[in-house]
């Protein structure tokens, strides 16, 4: 007979096994037929243009914090909705389950609404294009060598 910590155990490898029968299953069952096409790089809808090794302005990191942290509170407003239309708690207060929770989100937004302004003064919300730079090194080695290189790789 297994004690509790075996019946965990044996859910955990079942789980384990079920899972890797399954992504088995799924490699034998779908197509594969790689192409030049579908072995590129995919940048939103473009090619690719250059080495992928190149620096990001971090304000792109910064407004995408922004967009998760923002989007974020759709996760607590729609369980708040839901119970803020519970009828058995609004009879059994007399209503005041109501302005409880409305002055909670109330609340909850506003102090989004505090962040959101304190970003926007802080200015992370504005976007500036950062100056390409050319470089000032001059390479011995003529341009056309490089660009003969170029065209034999693209």
């Amino acid at each position: 007979m297994l004690s509790e910590f075996g019946y965990i155990l044996l859910f955990i490898i079942t789980a384990i096994v079920f899972t890797a029968v399954i992504l088995f299953v799924a490699k034998l069952l779908r197509p594969n037929r790689p192409n030049v096409e579908k072995l590129t790089t995919y940048e939103s809808g473009e090619e690719p243009d250059g080495n992928a090794n190149v620096r990001f302005n971090i304000r792109f990191y910064v407004i995408a914090l922004l967009f998760v942290l923002f989007d974020l509170e759709l996760v607590f407003l729609f369980p708040w909705a839901t119970v803020f239309g519970n009828e058995t708690l609004n009879h059994t207060t007399d209503g005041l389950w109501g302005w409880f929770s409305i002055v909670e989100m109330l609340i909850f937004v506003g102090i989004l609404i505090l962040g959101l302004a304190y970003a926007w003064v802080k200015g992370h919300l504005d976007w500036v294009r950062p100056e390409v730079q050319e470089p000032q090194f001059k390479s011995p080695v003529p341009v056309n060598k490089y660009d003969a290189i170029n065209k034999k790789y693209s």
